[in-house]
């Protein structure tokens, strides 16, 4: 009778186990795939922004600002739910911003519009709101990593088929090359 009162016990700290891991899985899981969402937001808002800047520049410098509005309306729709896309859209807003500066410094005129400064501190803004986005994400991934590959938690997660989430990168080069936006577009 004892022997079968332990052997209920263990399984019901087994199967508890199970359960609370799958659940604490499944909750980071959700979180990834959230703050994946947010990010892809908050990209489409700043390509939002950018197509305001690049309507502004249209009256300075008509063919560079007519590319480039092209370049931003069909770039503002596509999904970034995946880090490999996350990262090309970031590629891809980096190429279009120097593209801005550059015809912010050919045109002064351009640079001094209070418009064109207060869209320039909204595009500043969304960059800031991608950044802490692509912070929580990297953390719930790695809380998500730590469950997928440490043992116990690693065993339930492999009977369920969740696997290890990939980190959002930036690439050091880039970064450095990456514009000031207060310098390009100061007085």
């Amino acid at each position: 009778m004892t022997t079968i009162i332990i052997v209920i016990v263990l399984a019901v700290i087994v199967i508890g186990y199970f359960i609370s891991t799958q659940r604490a899985l499944v909750n980071l899981d959700e979180l990834c795939k959230n703050a994946l969402s947010q990010i892809e937001v908050q990209l489409n808002s700043r390509w939002d922004a950018l197509l305001a800047l690049a309507k502004m520049a249209a009256q300075y410098s008509k063919h560079e600002s007519e590319t480039l509005i092209k370049v931003i309306q069909q770039r503002r729709g596509e999904q970034a739910n995946t880090p490999a896309a996350v990262n090309e859209q970031q590629g891809a807003l980096q190429q279009v911003m120097g593209r801005l500066i550059a015809i912010g410094e050919a045109y002064p005129d351009l640079k001094a519009a209070d418009l064109f400064k207060e869209t320039q501190g909204g595009v500043k803004e969304y960059e800031e709101n991608v950044r802490m986005s692509r912070m929580i994400y990297n953390d719930t991934a790695t809380k998500m990593n730590r469950m997928v590959r440490q043992w116990p938690s690693s065993i339930v997660a492999s009977m369920l088929h969740f696997d290890l989430k990939d980190y959002l990168k930036v690439d050091s080069e880039e970064k450095k090359q990456y514009p000031n936006l207060d310098e390009a577009f100061k007085n």
